[in-house]
């Protein structure tokens, strides 16, 4: 990047984020591409032992990254009975994800070694430590009300409650680009125990709820609203519990949020410029760190990796931050 484009993002960022921000860019040391024909690596995760990443695909399967061969192989799929002829290489918002599967967010069980997935069209879905074919959990709705289609998931790493979003009740995945130009607010937050297979709702009347975490130590659970610009927080407990606040007014859009291992967050931002070609606007695209207080303490412009794309995650693993996107075939690998 040369001085001057870095120059103008400097600017850019302090202009719409309305504060001091430190601007860091990070070197891209690396580029994982997913198996041919595959796009839309929209959630990474890793599992206990560092491994990973785990992403899931277009075509309804999970693959986990294996340093060995430096590829992407099968580690689990969404349908419990897959048809590879029908499924294999589907691009995304094809109707057949209806029958194969679209994983959305993932996060693990660190205590039981399960990954847990968030699935566009088979809904709160789990599987095992060693892969194969996923369960369903919580497929058809909560209270009488079918989902529309799931976007994250987070594991309290304490007490083993899984927190799912719902980004509309009225859209398919398919219907992506058109809720993004819709102003759909039946979004959800719903808490899932997997001791008693209980699903309640924490929060409804949300403006396409994307990303979702959980602070490291349980007392409270964020939700972003991608199409209001803000992220909300839950309590989880004290003398506010399940009542709902502002965490965090945003001049982007906010995507998944990823919780790091020194009480921060990662959060995938978007922010829309120029004339709005169909279907969506170019954006800007930002990997913002935030402390547990809302205070905005990094931004990672992140350009050079996605061009005008939006960034659907980033989070830090091993001293490096990976970045991705539904509209990619690839995770960036960044230094930090």
């Amino acid at each position: 990047m040369t001085r001057n484009i870095a120059v103008v993002i400097d600017i850019l960022i302090s202009m719409i984020l309305y504060s001091p921000t430190i601007v860091v860019y990070c070197k891209l040391l690396d580029r994982f591409y997913l198996p041919s024909s595959l796009t839309g690596p929209k959630s990474l995760a890793f599992d206990s032992i560092g491994g990973g990443p785990y992403t899931g695909v277009s075509d309804g399967r999970i693959l986990k990254f294996d340093q060995e061969c430096s590829c992407f192989l099968e580690f689990a799929h969404i349908s419990p009975e897959r048809n590879n002829t029908l499924c294999g290489g589907i691009s995304d918002f094809s109707e057949l994800q209806e029958t194969c599967g679209r994983p959305m967010g993932l996060s693990f069980d660190y205590n039981t070694g399960e990954l847990y997935i968030a699935d566009a069209y088979y809904g709160l879905v789990k599987v095992p430590f060693d892969g194969g074919a996923a369960t369903q959990l919580v497929a058809n709705g909560v209270l009488g009300n079918p989902f529309g289609f799931l976007a994250g998931v987070d594991v309290d790493p304490q007490t083993g409650i899984v927190y799912f979003t719902e980004a509309s009740s009225r859209y398919k995945i398919r219907d992506h680009d058109k809720l993004l130009n819709s102003t759909d607010y039946s979004g959800n937050l719903f808490r899932y125990d997997p001791k008693t297979n209980e699903t309640t709702v924490l929060l409804s009347y949300l403006t396409v709820a994307a990303g979702v975490a959980v602070s490291n130590n349980g007392s409270f659970v964020l939700v972003s609203e991608y199409m209001a610009n803000r992220i909300r927080r839950v309590w989880l407990t004290g003398p506010n519990a399940y009542t709902s606040e502002i965490f965090l007014h945003l001049p982007g859009r906010p995507d998944s949020i990823k919780r790091n291992s020194r009480n921060e967050f990662w959060v995938a931002v978007n922010y829309p410029f120029g004339s709005p070609p169909p279907p969506v606007p170019p954006v800007l695209p930002l990997g913002l760190r935030v402390n547990e207080e809302g205070l905005i303490l990094e931004a990672v412009p992140l350009v050079e990796e996605f061009s005008t794309e939006s960034v659907s995650e980033i989070q830090e693993a091993d001293g490096k931050l990976y970045a991705t996107s539904l509209r990619v075939s690839y995770v960036n690998i960044l230094n930090h």
